[in-house]
């Protein structure tokens, strides 16, 4: 009897032996899946806040507000390469007021290559070139949209650069990282320039395209970037466009 009874308890050791030796292995697969979880976690963590990060990034240093005339349009892209921005010095026949530098018409992003030129109009009928560039450092404390041109012609003839040559300005939607933009002034709704005001433009064209070597092909009105009606006239009138651009360029 004896010896059946220390064959039980030595069954029941081995059992308690076995079952324990299960709650410690499951004991260890829990605790792996445990670390497992949490270092998943972590990279799902990391990944999240590295992308936002990045995100931020772009955000910051390439998202563009809508442009001079409230396009509405994409953020601008590079669009094809083209000649280094040279180290340019503006005639003393245009007048230089620079915008100080504000995140709503002059962000100081630079503009590293210039493939077009681009003429607008400024769609306020007999204003100055001095008030549409004292609109577009208003936007500065006014908030109220994002707009600026490198340069405005007025009514008189008169050219005022906005600014820098090799910054953006936010004027052409999706063009601004390649081009340089010209504001003019009209008398009219209809849009049609002056003709002291052409004279000017003809001029200051004619130095920016050989400034920025600008063939006939990319000397451009905003219409031909995002399809809006601006310059006006010469959307209405094309070969009145083609006219000028003969002036310019022969």
């Amino acid at each position: 009897m004896a010896d059946f009874h220390d064959q039980i308890n030595q069954e029941m050791a081995r059992e308690e032996i076995h079952y324990r030796r299960q709650l410690a292995l499951e004991k260890k697969r829990r605790e792996h899946r445990r670390k497992l979880f949490f270092f998943s976690l972590g990279v799902v963590l990391f990944a999240a806040v590295t992308a936002g990060i990045v995100a931020l990034s772009l955000s910051r240093g390439e998202k563009e507000p809508p442009s001079s005339n409230q396009d509405g349009d994409d953020p601008p892209t590079q669009n094809e390469d083209g000649p280094i921005t040279p180290a340019v010095t503006v005639p003393d026949w245009v007048k230089q007021d620079l915008l100080p530098l504000n995140e709503y018409s002059r962000p100081g992003t630079p503009l590293t290559q210039v493939t077009h030129v681009v003429v607008h109009y400024v769609g306020n009928p007999g204003t100055t070139a001095q008030q549409n560039r004292n609109y577009f450092e208003s936007l500065a404390t006014t908030h109220e949209t994002s707009a600026s041109s490198h340069f405005v012609v007025g009514l008189e003839g008169e050219i005022i650069q906005c600014v820098p040559l090799d910054e953006w300005a936010y004027c052409t939607s999706q063009a601004n990282a390649y081009s340089i933009s010209v504001e003019v002034c009209h008398p009219d709704e209809d849009g049609k320039f002056t003709d002291v005001t052409v004279q000017s433009l003809v001029k200051l064209l004619r130095w920016l395209c050989d400034t920025y070597g600008i063939d006939r092909e990319h000397l451009i009105r905003h219409y031909d970037v995002t399809g809006k009606i601006c310059p006006k006239w010469y959307v209405d009138h094309p070969e009145d466009w083609e006219a000028l651009k003969d002036m310019v360029l022969g």
